[in-house]
């Protein structure tokens, strides 16, 4: 579905990635793991095409290196931004809307909108509510939904769980879950290593801008090493 061949991004001279090389399978969670400045948002900004990079980044065979950030989404590339940024004075049948036009989805939005409620009916209930009075996990949801309303080929999330109670957590992995048993393709940034790699079918985990490790996820999951540097601060959700 996506391979990353050679991926530098910089920033105001500092170089955020180095030489990164991935694949994410068609059907499969990739997740993301490292510490905080490892490259890990930047990484999914640059496949987005929300951030300029130099490298070879292929969807579907297809080089999108050039395409601008608006064409990938409505190529099937939608990204889930850290901190949901859902727009705040719309409701959240109008934010959910706005995943569709943006991503320039026509005909009806019927069974869009059924997927939607049906993973998240929270937000069928609160339709009319202004999103910005949501609590952080239904803003989760709703940003979520939004992404689904433009039928996504991959979705990218940044942080889903930051800042959420762990129940909340719980219920927004599961509908993941959910998504990728349907066939949804998922490239997943999460500070919660031990979460992400139970998640997970693969995995990398970035240090300073680079691949340090890559493989199974129950495989990383079980390295000593990984375990030691990353669950402790990453605490573990049952």
């Amino acid at each position: 579905m996506l391979q990353i061949r050679h991926l530098d991004v910089h920033y105001r001279g500092i170089q955020a990635l180095r030489n990164v090389d991935l694949t994410v399978n068609q059907g499969e969670i990739f997740a993301l793991i490292g510490p905080n400045g490892a490259g890990k948002s930047s990484l999914v900004n640059a496949i987005s095409g929300i951030v300029p990079a130099t490298g070879e980044v292929l969807f579907e065979g297809q080089p999108i290196a050039r395409m601008p950030a608006h064409k990938r989404a409505r190529a099937g590339i939608i990204q889930v931004p850290e901190g949901r940024r859902v727009i705040a004075p719309l409701t959240v049948a109008e934010n959910l809307e706005l995943g569709r036009q943006a991503a320039g989805v026509r005909g009806s939005d019927t069974n869009d909108l059924d997927q939607v409620h049906a993973l998240f009916p929270v937000l069928l209930e609160r339709r009319s509510q202004l999103s910005g009075s949501l609590s952080g996990g239904q803003q989760q949801m709703l940003a979520i939904g939004r992404a689904l309303m433009g039928r996504p080929k991959v979705l990218l999330l940044d942080e889903p769980s930051l800042g959420l109670a762990p129940v909340i957590v719980k219920e927004v992995f599961r509908a993941l879950q959910r998504l990728n048993a349907q066939g949804l393709t998922i490239l997943l940034v999460e500070q919660n290593a031990k979460l992400a790699l139970a998640t997970a079918n693969r995995a990398a985990v970035l240090e300073q801008g680079r691949v340090v490790h890559q493989g199974a996820a129950d495989a990383l999951a079980s390295d000593p090493v990984i375990a030691d540097h990353y669950f402790g601060r990453a605490g573990a959700i049952a």
